[in-house]
């Protein structure tokens, strides 16, 4: 056995002079005619471009003093999983209704045209658990809220929320009662 001390794991660097908009693709007119979807594909696998989006989304959550994160199906698992592991904490997920095992609790909610439902296991989060919310983008705010409205209807403590990227045109988080943090605007 060596004398010479192992390096304790240290939390990962952002890279100050990375521009992750760089690392963001626009695909025009997807899923549908005059929708211009955020490809976060193109950053995730870029290395350093997806270690330094998710150092700078831990140093904007972690003065929330969270006790797990919860993802919101399917790109906010690829933002709220990774993120855990580097807090230290645990991850839950909020689904599309059926996917999950085992007993369920559920919220309805309106969507611009019908609605939806997301859904969580009942025993996910103990009451009281300090929650912060994380999807890969923000736009009208409907699923974020209604994932925060569900974590609450469970017991939880929602202390904030976060994306990588916010449509700040849609005013997203205008519908939410928590302070929001996001990587990244677009104005239009």
């Amino acid at each position: 056995m060596s004398d010479t001390p192992t390096k304790a794991p240290t939390r990962l660097d952002a890279d100050s002079s990375l521009d992750l908009k760089e690392h963001i693709r626009g695909i025009p007119d997807f899923p549908k005619p005059g929708i211009l979807f955020y490809d976060i594909s193109t950053l995730l696998r870029h290395g350093r471009a997806w270690r330094t989006a998710m150092a700078r989304l831990a140093e904007k959550i972690a003065p929330h003093k969270p006790d797990v994160l919860a993802g919101i199906e399917s790109r906010g698992f690829l933002v709220a999983a990774p993120l855990a592991l580097e807090l230290g904490l645990g991850f839950v997920m909020l689904r599309k209704p059926r996917k999950l095992p085992g007993l369920t609790i559920g919220l309805n909610y309106a969507l611009e045209y019908g609605t939806d439902r997301i859904e969580m296991q009942a025993d996910a989060v103990e009451k009281g658990n300090r929650v912060v919310v994380l999807d890969d983008l923000l736009a009208t705010g409907g699923t974020m809220s209604a994932g925060i409205s569900l974590l609450r209807q469970a017991g939880a403590v929602v202390p904030c929320a976060a994306c990588l990227i916010e449509l700040t045109f849609l005013e997203g988080r205008k519908r939410l009662d928590v302070p929001f943090e996001a990587l990244i605007s677009y104005d239009s």
